[in-house]
């Protein structure tokens, strides 16, 4: 009967392993196992035989994998320093003869020119890299569309389909604002319209804080149903160092599109704190030593350093009471706003085009470009403020508020703040697991 007992264990595996679904192919190798390890009943000679056994396996069968050799819509968002062919690459396009194709035409070469960062490419590309179609955004609305037709390239009509869709995003500020929209999935625009909304209420400069954060919703341009820009921001709110900060798009009755805080305050007519977006102050509302006088005065404004050529900004809606050369304030404009205000902006490199005396501006509409005109080191804009021709420093000063919504136009702001917030809140909601 002990003779038996090998068997018996090697159909009570066999038996196992086959009521458990697990191959019987290794069975040989584990009894041998079994057996090599087994002592022959009624010997104890010290020493212990081993045997090996091995079995040829036959590898699983290959199966090839049919690929889809249907094109598909890739889009890239342009770097600063880009060129043509490093777009190209990343968008996984092996074509060779593009760059050749765009640089024979008038209308391909002003494109190629026009790539600016920020803005977003899309292409149809092929698995194996042949490229289909090519859109590139020259202006906000306006593209520059290269179709493959007849196994060429050729330029086509650019008025493709265009479309509006609502987006939504939201972060959290860990290092920069550009930095957490973009992880976000924000657009350099949708980033710069938010910069402009909460300008009112924050500085930009010196008030974001590691923590803050941001949500937004806005409508998109879409062309073939990618995003290449943006109709308008819906709402958005942003919390600063703790402080929530909401904004709200509304219509009045006579079709005057503003934006507004969630308890009806209008932002329209409220001032920036700044002319310039992201740059930083160089010398602030101050007695400080004059680096051309070389004497201490009195800086009855604010220097914002900024790059040659960078976008100056109205503060706020006014008519300009002055455009040209002023002394040491180099090529300077003057804004007339109301309530007896005033403001400012000097050492410009050149004024905006068609600007004159007595042309209206709006809050954000560009007046003029940074410059070393007059009395200046180097590229920089000088900001003034002025309350009845006094000097007050922009960045403390109380800004004025808007005139309020009439009651008719509030009822209905009401009810589509109330569908804003609520939509606000969904983005803001962060589930948070519990442990034990």
């Amino acid at each position: 009967m002990r003779d038996a007992e090998p068997g018996i264990l090697a159909d009570s595996a066999s038996h196992s392993r086959a009521r458990a679904g697990i191959p019987l192919v290794g069975v040989g190798l584990s009894l041998a196992f079994v057996s090599a390890l087994a002592m022959v009943p009624g010997r104890n000679d010290g020493s212990t035989r081993t045997s090996r056994v091995i079995e040829p396996l036959e590898p699983p069968p290959h199966r090839v994998l049919t690929v889809d050799a249907s094109p598909f819509v890739r889009t890239e968002r342009i770097h600063s320093g880009d060129t043509l062919g490093d777009l190209l690459t990343r968008l996984g396009t092996g074509s060779t003869d593009v760059i050749q194709a765009m640089s024979a035409t008038t209308e391909g070469k002003a494109a190629i020119r026009k790539l600016r960062a920020g803005r977003t490419v899309s292409a149809v590309v092929t698995p194996d890299g042949q490229l289909i179609s090519l859109d590139i955004p020259v202006t906000e609305r306006d593209f520059y569309r290269l179709e493959r037709q007849e196994g060429k390239l050729r330029a086509a009509d650019g008025q493709a389909l265009h479309g509006t869709l609502t987006r939504a995003g939201s972060g959290t500020i860990t290092s920069s604002l550009f930095a957490a929209a973009d992880r976000a999935g924000l657009s350099d625009a949708v980033t710069m319209k938010l910069a402009e909304l909460f300008g009112t209420e924050i500085d930009f400069h010196t008030d974001i804080r590691a923590g803050d954060q941001f949500s937004v919703l806005y409508e998109a341009r879409t062309r073939n149903g990618v995003e290449v820009g943006v109709e308008r921001i819906l709402a958005a709110e942003f919390v600063n160092q703790g402080r929530r900060h909401t904004v709200i798009q509304f219509e009045d009755r006579s079709g005057n599109a503003g934006y507004y805080t969630a308890d009806g305050r209008n932002l329209k007519q409220a001032f920036l704190r700044s002319p310039l977006e992201f740059t930083r102050v160089t010398s602030g509302f101050k007695m400080r030593f004059h680096p051309i006088k070389k004497a201490w005065r009195r800086h009855t404004g604010v220097d914002f350093g900024a790059a040659r050529g960078t976008a100056i900004k109205a503060t706020s809606n006014g008519k300009v009471d002055f455009v040209g050369s002023k002394r040491g304030y180099g090529k300077t404009v003057i804004l007339r706003h109301r309530n007896q205000i005033t403001t400012l902006y000097a050492h410009m490199s050149r004024f905006a085009r068609n600007l004159r005396r007595g042309a209206t501006v709006a809050q954000g509409d560009v007046i003029g470009y940074v410059g070393a005109t007059g009395w200046a080191t180097g590229p920089h804009l000088h900001y003034e403020f002025r309350k009845s021709n006094k000097p007050v420093d922009p960045m403390k000063v109380t800004l004025p508020e808007a005139e309020p919504l009439a009651s008719a136009d509030l009822t209905r702001f009401r009810a589509i703040a109330a569908k804003r917030l609520t939509q606000l809140a969904a983005l803001n909601y962060r589930p948070t697991i519990a442990s034990r």
